[in-house]
Parts: C-alpha cells; structure tokens; sequence
C-alpha cells in the first residue's frame, strides 16, 4: 500500500509541475501556475502523515517506510532545483527563454560541491524523520526495519562526495561545439 502512495506521490509531483508550468507558459496564467507549482510541496506532506498514520496503526516498519522518509528528504532538499531545471526548459521550448547552460570545468565542479551540501540536508531530513518515527511509534521490535536507512542515507552522501572529489580533481571537459564536430 505504502509503495502505491509513494509512486502516487511521486507522480503527483510531476503532475503539479508540468501543470504549473503549462499553465505559466502555455496558457499565459501565472498565478494558476504559482498555485499549482505550490501543491508540490503538500504532496509530500500527503506522503509523511500516509507514513506515520500506516505505522501508528500498528503495522511494522518496511523498505517502503525507509523510501518514504528518503524521498520526503530529497523532495524537500531537491525539489526547488528540479522545478528550476523544468522551468528553464519549458521556458526555453515554450516562451522563447534562453537555452539551458551545461557546466564544464569550475563551475561544474562548484554545482557539484553544492549537490554535496543538498545531498547532506536531505540525508539529515529523512534522518530525522525516521528517527521521529521510531521516537513516535515507541516500539523498537516494530521499527527494526528502519535502521538500516541510517546506514543508506550515509552511503549516498559518501556517494555523492566522492562524485564532487571526482569532478574537483578531474573537471568536466567542455562539450565540443557543434561547428567544430561538423568541422572534422
């Protein structure tokens, strides 16, 4: 049940965008696209009270409980930047807005460090989350399954860690010119 309402959130938040900017962009309605854009965020407030209401009830801490306290955190820690992204691209196809940059060298490498840091605060969101899930339900036999996230949550940044070290010592290469490709 839990995975159903995580993939219905999920896609509940692409919804919310696409329709924001739609209606940004497509039908020339700003305000409505700042209302829909603003239902992003209830949609994971919808995730976190489906979470804890599934647990208080009595059912035992899964996988799925664990995802959902990561994807709350990366959706809160991310979720501006994705719609940013989106909003770039549905300006740049749709209202004649410039086209998106790629970072090479620095800067890639700087967007990168700054990855590292959101990457952070949402591993120390989902963190708390669980950890108030397990203060919350107060039975430690039944929330077993959610200390293994800890551990997940820790990999990911070392994950993203190493990516940002990756791209400091070896930066990203400038993507050759289209010109210059047609060139050789």
């Amino acid at each position: 049940m839990l995975i159903g309402i995580i993939v219905a959130c999920e896609v509940g938040f692409w919804v919310a965008v696409l329709a924001g900017l739609s209606a940004r962009y497509l039908v020339r309605a700003p305000r409505v696209g700042v209302a829909l854009l603003a239902l992003a965020p209830l949609i994971d407030l919808v995730l976190l009270v489906a979470t804890a209401v599934h647990l208080r009830s009595g059912a035992d801490a899964t996988a799925a409980h664990g995802l959902a306290a990561a994807y709350i955190g990366f959706s809160v820690a991310y979720g501006h930047r994705m719609i940013v992204w989106a909003d770039r691209r549905f300006a740049h196809r749709f209202a004649d807005g410039p086209a998106p940059v790629r970072l090479d060298g620095w800067p890639y490498a700087r967007a990168c460090w700054a990855d590292v840091a959101r990457t952070l605060l949402a591993a120390g969101i989902a963190a708390a989350i669980l950890w108030t899930l397990v203060w919350w339900v107060d039975e430690p036999a039944r929330t077993a399954a959610l200390d293994q996230w800890f551990a997940i949550l820790g990999i990911v940044v070392a994950i993203d860690l190493l990516w940002a070290v990756s791209y400091t010592i070896w930066p990203r290469a400038a993507k050759a010119s289209s010109s210059a490709v047609a060139r050789r």
